[in-house]
């Protein structure tokens, strides 16, 4: 096998499927992020043109996913900055992060610590995926249940009998954020009577749907056809009703002017951000000093790559395609700084539209390309989306990582010490934070790796004794 042979035509054709099937997902993880949902339209072009310049990977795509939305919105305390800044200001954070990141990535990668990163074990990894999957959940199900989304969800939560643990946990343990989640999460399923009734059915039967379709529907069609049909269903539903639902909203027209030339012969229609607007933005005050910002974003950064080595090292083993580890880790950095200046959250590899690139028949990096002159020149056209229920959109969220949080096979299966540090790294992941939790998991790992390498001396000088 090995590097497929390159066919523009097949490229170009896989480029416009993977645009036409990946445009809900760019909506729903947006309201992963924690800002408005047109964000995900207007920002997801130029990153992927990067990615694409950059990469060595036929196959894989990049984008904000869920993973990276959670660990955004989560390391930034998006909700909390949300309600006290706007949702303007905690996008233009979100942006500046993206620069950390992607500043933080290309130095991982100059350093060697792509290689580095293929020794993180397994048990820690599978915790970690875990962990954030329940976190992914716990962001899909307040829109999902709750007609006034996140803020009807917890004002439902501080009046219940567990409003004092959540407001105990914010004041005594900040960093814990995801363990306020977890709780709001856990009172959702448990309280079905509060949900909202049209948009909790919408969300219940938008996941079956999506989830089940691919067993019925024509095998010619290509992977995420299902969830095309589920939002236009949604969107049809919402425009001739009167919904009561969150729905994406207006979509912000470009200006004009905005955009910049490529060679004076190509305008491209992108708003591109000021380095200083990025730079102003209060995010040292945010993490309370550089180095900790700095020790975060590399953080993020080094747990961002896991899900590139995991889509490339797949790609090796069932395809043939070599891959570099320190060349992927920087095109994930300069993905990112695209990412920074048009206002996007960081980005990594995308193992769903990756596997649906390779099922289309893309032969090279021209197909990410296309996909992404597809998404930013057809912006003015996406205005269709603004009536669509945002609980359809959280459903195609959840529809993707359920299945791994009710049953995560590799935890079930563990054994011994795999089964400690994969379930303590899960549970840390979910409870606190993706950074703090997979660095719990790594000390964790070392920590049990000693003492079992200890035993191993002792019980080996007894036998030699």
């Amino acid at each position: 096998m090995g590097r497929p042979d390159f066919n523009p035509i097949r490229d170009v054709i896989s480029g416009i499927i993977m645009a036409a099937t990946s445009v809900p997902q760019l909506v729903a993880y947006a309201e992963t992020t924690g800002y408005a949902s047109w964000r995900g339209l207007a920002t997801a072009g130029p990153s992927l043109f990067a990615w694409g310049l950059s990469t060595g990977s036929p196959f894989m795509s990049c984008g904000v996913t869920s993973i990276t939305a959670l660990m955004a919105k989560t390391d930034l305390d998006g909700d909390a900055y949300v309600a006290e800044k706007g949702e303007a200001e905690y996008a233009r954070l979100v942006a500046s992060y993206s620069l950390y990141v992607g500043l933080a990535s290309i130095l991982l990668g100059l350093v060697g610590f792509g290689k580095l990163a293929q020794s993180v074990p397994k048990n820690v990894r599978s915790g970690f995926k875990w962990g954030c999957a329940v976190g992914v959940v716990a962001s899909a199900v307040p829109n999902g249940f709750f007609a006034g989304g996140g803020k009807e969800l917890k004002a439902a939560v501080a009046e219940s009998v567990v409003g004092g643990l959540v407001k105990a946990a914010k004041t005594d343990f900040p960093a814990a954020t995801g363990f306020c989640n977890v709780v709001n999460l856990i009172y959702a399923v448990v309280n079905p009577l509060a949900w909202s009734v049209i948009p909790a059915a919408l969300f219940l039967l938008s996941t079956v749907f999506v989830m089940q379709a691919g067993k019925f529907m024509p095998s010619f069609l290509p992977p995420g056809t299902e969830v095309i049909l589920c939002c236009a269903v949604a969107t049809l539903y919402s425009m001739k009703t009167d919904y009561p639902g969150g729905v994406v909203g207006e979509i912000p027209s470009l200006d004009a002017d905005a955009g910049f030339d490529i060679f004076g012969i190509i305008k491209v229609p992108v708003q591109i951000l000021d380095y200083k607007y990025l730079m102003d933005a209060p995010i040292v005050e945010q993490f309370g000093s550089l180095a900790a910002l700095v020790l975060s974003a590399s953080l993020f950064a080094a747990v961002n790559f896991l899900s590139i080595m995991g889509i490339a090292s797949g790609f090796e083993a069932e395809n043939g395609i070599a891959w570099s580890a320190p060349r992927e880790l920087i095109a994930q950095g300069i993905a990112c700084i695209a990412a920074a200046f048009t206002g996007s959250a960081p980005v990594s590899g995308s193992m769903s539209r990756s596997l649906v690139s390779r099922m289309v028949g893309t032969t090279s990096q021209l197909s990410c390309l296309v996909t992404a002159l597809m998404w930013i020149y057809l912006l003015p056209y996406m205005s269709i989306m603004t009536p669509t229920p945002k609980a359809c959109l959280s459903a195609i969220i959840l529809s993707a990582v359920i299945k791994s949080v009710v049953y995560p096979k590799d935890l079930i299966n563990a054994r011994g010490a795999d089964f400690v540090i994969s379930w303590g790294t899960g549970i840390a992941t979910a409870l606190t934070s993706p950074t703090l939790g997979f660095g719990f998991g790594i000390i964790l790992a070392v920590v049990i790796g000693t003492i079992a390498g200890s035993k191993g001396e002792t019980s080996s000088k007894k036998k030699t004794a």
